[in-house]
């Protein structure tokens, strides 16, 4: 299917590494020249030189950072000229599940690290968003998508269901503002998503437990076990990047202020 994407521009937080990078890289395959963002220049610079090489779209690596309004507009103005104008916005810069001592009882949280965690994740899409939109409006074509999380939909984890929760809003009211612009505004829960971290992760449980990585895996998508989802197998990064391509294309107008879990149907939940 073509998606409709050759020769559209885009900027990808949290490009470097994991969804981020997944998503980057799947959007230059289908003839999309990036941005790429995020903090560190060297993770940024050979993230870029493997996706340009690969897909032969140009990348080009920005470091910034997205809690420092001016830095992101400059940033976003910088890309725009660069790439020669800007059609796609992808929101997904922030540690997955949040600062550590932002995540757990509440008498454990601590005040300046859950509000860091909001300010980059909810506040940092919000500047990228704010400075992007004349490019977008100037194009009369956009897309925005903004990568939350499941922890939106599930109690326990406060800094996650505060920042995730608060995006679900921040699409649907963006979407409501800027459909007559062209501009469409969308929103996915990405569950457990293997990416450059869960080898790391899963050989230290294996280690505590005695046991393989392969068998831990095994077991947390084991029929029958709270963890796993309908498809019984991790969902790749590569799998949220081609839902993201799809938001991003010709082929979803229709589509626009919605969430879309994408975890392979790990929620009983439903959903009028």
């Amino acid at each position: 299917m073509d998606l409709g994407l050759k020769g559209r521009l885009g900027i990808v937080t949290g490009g470097s590494r994991g969804i981020g990078k997944a998503i980057a890289w799947e959007l230059a395959r289908e003839g999309v020249d990036l941005a790429i963002v995020a903090r560190d220049p060297e993770r940024l610079a050979s993230a870029a030189q493997e996706i340009a090489d690969d897909t032969g779209a140009r990348v080009i690596p920005m470091s910034c950072n997205v809690r420092d309004r001016s830095a992101v507009e400059a940033m976003v103005s910088d890309a725009a000229q660069q790439l020669g104008g800007l059609h796609l916005l992808i929101n997904s810069g922030s540690a997955p599940g949040g600062s550590a001592t932002a995540v757990g009882y509440i008498d454990t949280i601590v005040d300046d690290d859950f509000l860091d965690d909001f300010n980059v994740k909810y506040m940092g899409a919000l500047r990228c968003t704010r400075a992007a939109i004349p490019y977008l409006q100037q194009a009369g074509w956009g897309r925005i998508v903004n990568i939350s999380g499941l922890n939106a939909r599930i109690a326990g984890n406060l800094s996650g269901g505060a920042r995730n929760g608060s995006l679900v809003h921040f699409t649907k009211t963006l979407a409501t503002q800027l459909g007559r612009s062209g501009i469409t505004v969308n929103c996915i829960h990405p569950g457990i998503t293997r990416t450059e971290r869960t080898a790391v992760m899963l050989a230290a449980r294996a280690e505590k437990k005695g046991v393989s990585p392969e068998e831990i895996e095994a077991g947390d998508y084991a029929e029958g076990n709270p963890r796993a989802n309908s498809i019984g197998r991790m969902v790749d990064a590569s799998e949220i990047a081609h839902v993201t391509a799809f938001l991003c294309s010709d082929k979803a107008w229709a589509i626009s202020g919605e969430t879309i879990a994408a975890d392979g149907g790990g929620s009983n939940a439903v959903y009028y």
